[in-house]
């Protein structure tokens, strides 16, 4: 309901300045404005953590959360554009402690650190469409990467955003990556209902673009004729959930990234078994348990340099946030594949 009544009120103030004559060269300064700025406090504060972990020294990777909170091109609710904040507060949240499984610390400025969010609504209100916004994320995650040592972990946010965000750490690394993607979803249609940039057509994108050598799926257990076409027309490896029992011992004993820039690792949390993540806009029974999820990333081997987590809805969440908790519990597990 919020990311429609928002989306919504975007349409009537861009029909508003067009009603009142604002000029295109107006508007195009006026959005630069803002973008600008927008990618200035992302900047700054990037530095400022940055040159705390350089003074601490010791540091070889620092996970950096970068909120997206894009939903807009999501095919059914908007709720995920809600979720950076709710994912920052169950991190925090004192229910447990901050030690990842692995013994790492999230209150280590030198493991976790965090520069906010990309406004992306307040971008949107300006006018700015979908090519330019998706620019946008991409400049906002290569700025992170330009502050050595951060390395970001992307709170989403619809799984559109997976495509700006892949595609900024190539370019900025210079070259492909390797990517491990957990989903119910190949999310590979060309256009979904017409959209390039939809939620459901991001790793199409990804594969167009030469951003990944390989693109591992993990998880599927929604997938169309398209989706299957889609994956054989890029040489995608997908492992649906109806082999599971058969590829388990393949896909936790995962080795990644030689050849190439890195891993990336995106963790759409609607992989899950609806058990365990019922505040998904999508909910598809059969999926991966959590310990399922765990037990991938644990033993996965391999420089991961970047990541996300997209598609909490938290519209759709239980009352207690169970599923804030489960979101925050895969950044964690994230952040400590990350850091280092």
């Amino acid at each position: 309901m919020g990311g429609v009544a928002a989306g919504t009120r975007w349409i009537h103030h861009v029909r508003r300045l067009s009603a009142a004559k604002v000029s295109t060269d107006a508007l195009e300064r006026g959005q630069s404005r803002v973008i600008d700025a927008s990618l200035t406090l992302i900047r700054e504060r990037a530095k400022l953590k940055a040159e705390l972990l350089r003074a601490l020294g010791g540091v070889k990777a620092s996970a950096c959360l970068l909120g997206v909170p894009l939903g807009h091109n999501s095919s059914f609710l908007q709720g995920p554009a809600f979720a950076p904040p709710r994912i920052r507060e169950a991190i925090w949240c004192g229910s447990t402690n901050s030690s990842t499984e692995e013994g790492k610390e999230l209150n280590d400025p030198r493991v976790l650190t965090d520069v906010g969010d990309v406004p992306i609504q307040e971008i949107r209100d300006c006018g700015v469409e979908d090519d330019r916004l998706m620019n946008v994320v991409s400049e906002s995650v290569k700025t992170v990467m330009e502050e050595d040592p951060l390395r970001p972990l992307v709170l989403g946010g619809d799984h559109s955003i997976s495509y700006p965000v892949v595609r900024a750490v190539s370019e900025k690394l210079g070259g492909p990556v390797d990517i491990l993607h957990l989903d119910a979803h190949p999310d590979i249609y060309d256009a979904f209902e017409g959209n390039i940039y939809s939620h459901a057509s991001s790793f199409a994108r990804i594969m167009e673009g030469g951003y990944a050598r390989r693109l591992l799926q993990v998880g599927i257990r929604s997938i169309t004729k398209e989706g299957r076409e889609q994956g054989k027309r890029f040489g995608v490896e997908q492992y649906e959930m109806r082999t599971f029992s058969k590829d388990r011992e393949k896909l936790e004993s995962l080795k990644l990234g030689e050849g190439v820039k890195g891993v990336y690792i995106s963790v759409d949390v609607d992989c899950l078994d609806p058990a365990f993540a019922p505040g998904v806009s999508h909910i598809e029974p059969g999926g991966l348990s959590f310990r399922d999820v765990l037990n991938i990333l644990h033993n996965l081997q391999g420089d991961v340099v970047a990541g996300d987590v997209v598609e909490f809805n938290p519209q759709r969440d239980t009352v207690d946030g169970m599923t804030a908790m489960v979101a925050a519990k895969l950044v964690r597990e994230l952040t400590a594949k990350i850091s280092k």
